[in-house]
């Protein structure tokens, strides 16, 4: 393993622990032993360009992060509408709007398709509303 892809893993694993602390204070100890092995034959470049430019610091802001889990959620279509509306929630709090959130699931039609747009579209408005309802 070189010393970039190392340090890549070591950065992804940093950044997933301290989420998981964010998300769920008691999953502060979980250890994800030998990551490093379930990708054996990605290329270190590949990896780099896809989780260590993602996943570091000096990655995508968390606005940007979370709409562009907003955008796989919504693919995923119905199956993934609780996480849909947490991420939505976080989104907002990082400063996306409405309008850019819709306009994410709006995109992910062309590869979601329609239903699963209409569906996370729906579960969006519910937040929207409950925000502006004052619903935690």
């Amino acid at each position: 393993m070189t010393e970039a892809y190392a340090k890549m893993i070591q950065q992804m694993l940093e950044s997933s622990q301290e989420m998981l602390r964010a998300f769920n204070p008691a999953l502060e100890n979980f250890k994800v032993g030998g990551f490093d092995k379930m990708f054996p034959t990605m290329p270190a470049n590949m990896m780099e360009m896809w989780f260590g430019k993602t996943f570091n610091r000096e990655g995508l802001d968390a606005k940007t992060r979370l709409l562009v889990t907003i955008a796989a959620l919504t693919v995923l279509g119905a199956q993934a509408e609780p996480q849909l509306k947490l991420t939505v929630r976080h989104a907002m709090e990082a400063g996306a709007t409405e309008r850019e959130i819709a306009e994410v699931i709006w995109q992910m039609s062309m590869f979601g398709g329609l239903p699963a747009m209409q569906k996370a579209l729906e579960a969006a408005q519910a937040v929207f509303d409950e925000k502006k309802d004052g619903t935690p």
